[in-house]
C-alpha cells in the first residue's frame, strides 16, 4: 500500500481519479519530452521542470520552492537519475500540501461552537459559488444537520434565483430579501432564523464584485459585523470559491479576496474540466490558506472534503 493511499470512500477515490485525468495526462506527458534521452537530474532537467510546472499552473512561487527542495537533494545524493523524478515530486507536492494542510480530512466535518456554525462564501460571479453552497447544503443535511441558507448577494437577481433553486433541490430553507436590500440585513435575518430554529450550519452567499475593492471590503466588513451582533465570532469560516480552470486567473482572484477579508478555507470547482490542477497545489502553498473542498464532477457528491494523501494518489497513481 503506497504511503499516501489512505482510500475513505473508493467511489469517491474512482471520482477523483477521473475528475484529475485531464491535469495529470497533461502534467506527465510534459514532464516525458521535458526527460526524454536523459538518464540523470541535471540543470537542463530542473530548467525543463520548472518550464513544465509553472505551465501546468503550479505557480511561479510554488515552483521555485519545488526546484530548490529538488536541487538540494540532487546535490545531497551527488546522482539521482530521472527514473526518481516523479517520486521526489511526489514527496516535495506532499509536503507542501501537509504544511498548508494540518491533520487529515476525510469526511464533512464542522468544529464545535456556541450556536449555528457560520460559512460565509465569497469569490467573483461564474466561479460555482452558488452551486458550492448548494452541494454543501445538500452534503450536510445528509449528515442529519440542520443548515439554513442566505441569500446576501442581493446585487444580481438572479444569484438569489438561483440560491433559491439550490435550496429546493437541498430541501433546506433560504432567507432572503429583494434584489438591491442590504446584504448586512439579508445576513442578519438569517442568523436570527438559524438561532431560533437550533440550525446547525448557515451558509451565507455574497456578492463578488471585485472591480471595486474597496466597496467590497466595505461591504463584507459590514456583514461581519452585523452577524456577530447574533452569533458572537461569526463567520466561522470564510471559504472563497475559485473555478480551478481559470488557472492563473484563479491566483489573482486568491489575492484579490485575501487581501480584502479573511479568507480561511477554499474551495478549487471545476477541475474534471481542466488540465489546470496545479492550482490546487500553488494557490494553497502561497496563500497559505488551506483548500477545503474540490469540485470534480457536477453530481450533488462531486464537491469533495479535500485529503491530501488523496489528491497526490490521484494525481500521481499510474506515474511512480
Amino acid at each position: 500500500m503506497s504511503l499516501f493511499r489512505k482510500i475513505f470512500n473508493q467511489e469517491k477515490k474512482e471520482t477523483l481519479d477521473k475528475g484529475l485525468e485531464k491535469s495529470k495526462t497533461s502534467f506527465f506527458g510534459k514532464l516525458s519530452k521535458a526527460v526524454v534521452g536523459k538518464s540523470r537530474v541535471d540543470d537542463e532537467v530542473l530548467d525543463s521542470l520548472e518550464e513544465v510546472l509553472v505551465s501546468s499552473d503550479v505557480g511561479v512561487t510554488t515552483t521555485l520552492k519545488i526546484i530548490e527542495r529538488i536541487e538540494a537533494r540532487v546535490a545531497r545524493d551527488k546522482y539521482m537519475g530521472t527514473e526518481e523524478l516523479n517520486s521526489m515530486l511526489r514527496e516535495e507536492i506532499a509536503g507542501l500540501l501537509s504544511e498548508t494542510h494540518s491533520g487529515e480530512a476525510a469526511e464533512l466535518a464542522l468544529p464545535e461552537v456556541e450556536g449555528p456554525y457560520v460559512i460565509m462564501v465569497v469569490g467573483v460571479n461564474g466561479v460555482g459559488k452558488t452551486t458550492t453552497i448548494g452541494k454543501l447544503a445538500y452534503q450536510f443535511k445528509q449528515q442529519g444537520k440542520t443548515v439554513v441558507l442566505g441569500a446576501a448577494d442581493t446585487f444580481r437577481a438572479a444569484a438569489i434565483d438561483q440560491l433559491e433553486i439550490w435550496a429546493q433541490r437541498a430541501g433546506v430553507p433560504l432567507v432572503k430579501q429583494q434584489m438591491g436590500s442590504d446584504p448586512a440585513s439579508v445576513a442578519y435575518d438569517t442568523l436570527s432564523a438559524a438561532v431560533a430554529q437550533k440550525a446547525d450550519v448557515v451558509l451565507i452567499d455574497t456578492a463578488g464584485r471585485l472591480h471595486n475593492k474597496v466597496n467590497l471590503m466595505n461591504e463584507l466588513g459590514k456583514i461581519r459585523r452585523v452577524m456577530q451582533k447574533v452569533v458572537p465570532g461569526a463567520p466561522h469560516e470564510v471559504l472563497l470559491v475559485l473555478d480551478g480552470s481559470t488557472g492563473q486567473n484563479a491566483f489573482e482572484q486568491a489575492r484579490a479576496f485575501t487581501q480584502v477579508t479573511e479568507v480561511n478555507a477554499l474551495a478549487v470547482t471545476k477541475l474534471d474540466g481542466t488540465a489546470k490542477g496545479g492550482v490546487v497545489i500553488g494557490i494553497s502553498d502561497q496563500f497559505q490558506v488551506p483548500v477545503k473542498y474540490i469540485g470534480v464532477g457536477e453530481g450533488m457528491e462531486d464537491l469533495q472534503v479535500f485529503n491530501k494523501f488523496e489528491f497526490v494518489d490521484s494525481f500521481f497513481s499510474g506515474h511512480n
